[in-house]
């Protein structure tokens, strides 16, 4: 479930980024009031770097939830034989999908798809839409290009917010590796390894994915604790108050703002505070959400109606379809909703310059406010049917891949053992 929200609230933030990039900023100006969707908490439903963190954390705590289950009672060579399969696994699992996403937007940039919203008024839409091809040769290679550079420095000229990819699959490979290096260790002494890590990657600066990773690492291995789970059963009180207010708090972090910190008080107060509680020269702007997101996780561990909440049948399938909403979002508010909203809009004439010279056309207007008020649901709706067709049929095709290497590269007495882990 917290995956799925997550993942709505990537869109939500592309979206007002795209049409609202006020938004970014606690306020209208330095010197006006805030709007209600620039407030702290409600702003968390615009804010989309939070989301990125919250990927981290379930990535470093589903993939190490089966393990260190099987290394408490005692079965850690099973434990190995599951995390070396997964992380082999992972690669196609998480790689090809993304190259096929990639090669449908580069499919769609060739044939015209973006041209609209290379005139859009919006600079999002404009500095993430991809140009075409020069030539046919120039078009096959700009496509391998982009499906390399994606996984080597994170840059994908047809889907810009693939730069995330690299990094979260480090993080899982950072996931496997630690869980080699710990099945062995007793529980205890594997949490304080854990937190050592987990302060080691908070001084190193790496606040998108890093520290991130070993809090869901740790947080899988509290999960599995019997002490804790009766320390929090004797004391109901203190796990009804303490967890809501880790909640409350982690809100507030989530809520800290991209742009202009300084234009609101509230947020004002949060910068001078982490220019002390942070690394020096981090970006607050990454390290606000992502402790937050730690924060709320560790909150909704031990809230039984935080944890029922996120369990309801439509979070979960939401979180199901969390991957390929993240593949597919993007592309689509560049072509399918950047028509609807630009698309029948005419570019205002400029005038002329002080030479007389004809000025070039400005950016094509966003619609009215009803055909946005309308549109922007119906996105939605589209956008999480085309995510339901790519859940389908695409992750099965991708999964088979997968698997057909696997049964190709793996040797006849590893092929025989069933999988052990979630991959």
């Amino acid at each position: 479930g917290l995956r799925g929200i997550a993942s709505v609230l990537v869109v939500t933030a592309h979206i007002c980024r795209s049409l609202v990039p006020i938004l970014l900023s606690p306020a209208m100006s330095d010197q006006l009031p805030p709007n209600l969707l620039q407030l702290p908490f409600i702003r968390c439903l615009t804010m989309g770097r939070a989301s990125v963190a919250v990927f981290a954390i379930v990535t470093g705590y589903v993939n190490s939830l089966g393990p260190l289950k099987k290394s408490r009672t005692g079965n850690a060579d099973a434990a190995l034989s599951g995390v070396a399969k997964s992380a082999f696994r992972r690669f196609g699992r998480f790689m090809i999908p993304a190259m096929v996403a990639t090669t449908i937007s580069w499919l769609a940039c060739q044939f015209g798809a973006y041209d609209v919203a290379h005139l859009a008024d919006s600079q999002w839409i404009r500095d993430t839409s991809p140009a075409k091809s020069s030539s046919f040769a120039g078009a096959i290679y700009d496509l391998l290009h982009n499906l390399g550079t994606t996984w080597i420095d994170g840059y994908n000229t047809y889907d810009r917010i693939q730069w995330t990819l690299t990094y979260l699959l480090k993080g899982s490979m950072m996931t496997y590796l630690s869980l080699f290096a710990l099945v062995y260790v007793k529980p205890r002494w594997r949490m304080i390894i854990l937190a050592g890590m987990f302060y080691f990657k908070w001084k190193s600066g790496d606040a998108l994915v890093g520290f991130n990773i070993f809090c869901g690492i740790f947080l899988a291995e509290l999960s599995g604790d019997g002490d804790v789970a009766s320390f929090m059963e004797a004391h109901p009180y203190f796990q009804a108050v303490g967890s809501a207010s880790l909640i409350f708090t982690g809100l507030f972090f989530c809520s800290y703002p991209e742009e202009h910190a300084e234009w609101a008080r509230w947020s004002s107060s949060l910068q001078h505070l982490g220019h002390w509680f942070f690394p020096r020269d981090v970006e607050l702007a990454r390290y606000y959400p992502g402790l937050g997101a730690d924060i709320i996780a560790l909150g909704v561990m031990f809230n039984t109606t935080a944890k029922k909440l996120l369990s309801l049948r439509f979070l979960c399938w939401m979180g199901k379809l969390s991957w390929p909403v993240y593949l597919i979002h993007a592309p689509l508010i560049r072509t399918i909703l950047t028509w609807v909203l630009f698309g029948a809009s005419v570019r205002p004439q400029q005038g002329k310059d002080e030479n007389g010279n004809q000025l070039p056309p400005g950016w094509l207007p966003i619609a009215n406010r009803w055909v946005v008020l309308f549109a922007i649901p119906l996105f939605y709706v589209f956008l999480y049917r085309a995510a339901g067709l790519w859940s389908s049929y695409v992750d099965p095709w991708c999964t088979n891949v997968t698997q057909r290497f696997e049964d190709m590269v793996f040797r006849d007495d590893a092929k025989a053992e069933k999988p052990l882990l979630l991959s």
